[in-house]
């Protein structure tokens, strides 16, 4: 506890979490709201999974561009205009309704692709305000689990302003993203942020052989967040359940959020790329025995057992993305974070749905584990390019040679 009492009292550090939190919660309230909006006018199912995913889609794509932006521009400059076009993307279909189909595409796409980069602006952020490289950890550690209550508190908001109407979700969404933006860019470590002088070439952190082996287990770990998702719904549906698919969701949560909280607590030994390892054939473990699909109070067990190492293995990966990204592409690296998760959960719900149709939830949750243990096998195979190498001299246009992780 005292660890948590230390890093809550340094300056600034409430505020960003709690800024960064606030603007990416419209990341946990798109999806159902884009639904509900077009249940409400008329449109069916399949279209309204398409625009989620093309919602999707344009985030994971927009993060990496806005964090490279954000690397050589700043964090206001970039993170102020982004929210703001991400409020219109949200707002125009208000305005517009429905149709044209063409119009309301293009503005989900908007709202996703400008997603503000928070998130990886805050993992930035953290080596600066934090001097104490262990609270370093515990904000890492934090920032893992409280991923968890945008997914929890996300819906809740949606329902609630769905109330008044479903246009009232989408706009709430649009509001919430900029409002957490103010409150973290107006901060004094936000403002003064600048990133590192960097390499000029288009591939940023992806040169590193270590961010890129990186990249690739956590996308196969990543696989579980859409597994859980599609396999509670076919458990809930084998079970003749109306609640278990949201209690078996709510657990795994709980896990998770209980692991994050465990994780930053500890002082962690060795070095990280070690430490991964264990995590993820924890997180591999912990997911295998869903596919056994127990009666519901043992399957809840087992959802809480199966997020204890999400937000651990995410927190250590931060460690590690700081450890292996090349200099002056922080930002960037920690984008390609949430595009590599966002990647493999589409990958998780596309295979968990086939295996679903094929197997049942059964089928449907040995994917989890199946992701869990190709992760670890990447992570295995390439451990040799996660250890941090020297620093090399590199020649920087305009200016002198600087030092670089490769």
């Amino acid at each position: 506890m005292r660890v948590y009492l230390d890093f809550l009292r340094t300056p600034y550090a409430v505020r960003l979490l709690g800024g960064t939190l606030l603007g990416r919660l419209p990341n946990g309230m798109a999806g159902l709201a884009i639904m509900l909006f077009v249940r409400a006018h008329g449109g069916d199912y399949t279209l309204g999974g398409a625009l989620t995913a093309g919602y999707v889609v344009a985030m994971a794509v927009g993060q990496p561009v806005l964090g490279r932006l954000m690397d050589r521009a700043g964090q206001p400059r970039v993170l102020i205009p982004a929210a703001v076009a991400a409020a219109v993307g949200f707002a125009l279909p208000v305005v517009t309704g429905l149709h044209p189909l063409a119009v309301t595409t293009g503005a989900i796409l908007l709202a996703g692709f400008a997603t503000p980069p928070l998130e990886a602006g805050l993992r930035a952020l953290w080596p600066v305000v934090l001097t104490d490289p262990a609270h370093v950890l515990v904000a890492y550690g934090l920032d893992a689990a409280a991923q968890e209550l945008l997914f929890i508190c996300g819906p809740l908001l949606v329902i609630a302003a769905a109330v008044f109407s479903p246009e009232a979700a989408l706009l709430l969404s649009g509001l919430l993203g900029v409002a957490g933006t103010l409150v973290v860019v107006s901060s004094g470590p936000s403002r003064d942020w600048r990133g590192r002088p960097r390499a000029s070439d288009w591939a940023g952190p992806l040169r590193s052989p270590g961010f890129r082996t990186l990249l690739t287990a956590l996308a196969c770990a990543a696989t579980a967040l859409g597994v859980i998702s599609v396999g509670a719904v076919t458990y809930a549906e084998s079970r003749h359940s109306t609640t278990a698919s949201g209690l078996l969701l709510a657990a795994n949560a709980a896990g998770a959020f209980t692991g994050g909280l465990v994780y930053a607590a500890r002082r962690p030994s060795g070095p990280a790329h070690r430490r991964l390892s264990w995590l993820v054939a924890g997180l591999a473990a912990g997911y295998l025995p869903l596919s056994l699909t127990p009666a519901l109070p043992l399957m809840l067990v087992l959802a809480v057992i199966g997020g204890v190492f999400l937000a651990p293995v995410l927190a250590c990966t931060f460690t590690l993305v700081d450890e292996l990204a090349p200099q002056g592409t922080v930002t960037e690296a920690f984008a390609w974070v949430v595009t590599a998760m966002a990647g493999g959960a589409a990958l998780g719900s596309a295979a968990a749905g086939r295996a679903g149709d094929l197997a049942g939830p059964s089928g449907a949750f040995a994917c989890a584990g199946a992701g869990g243990v190709l992760a670890l096998a990447v992570l295995l195979l390439g451990r040799r390019s996660l250890r941090p190498g020297p620093e090399t001299p590199v020649e920087v246009p305009d200016g002198p040679a600087i030092s670089q992780v490769v």
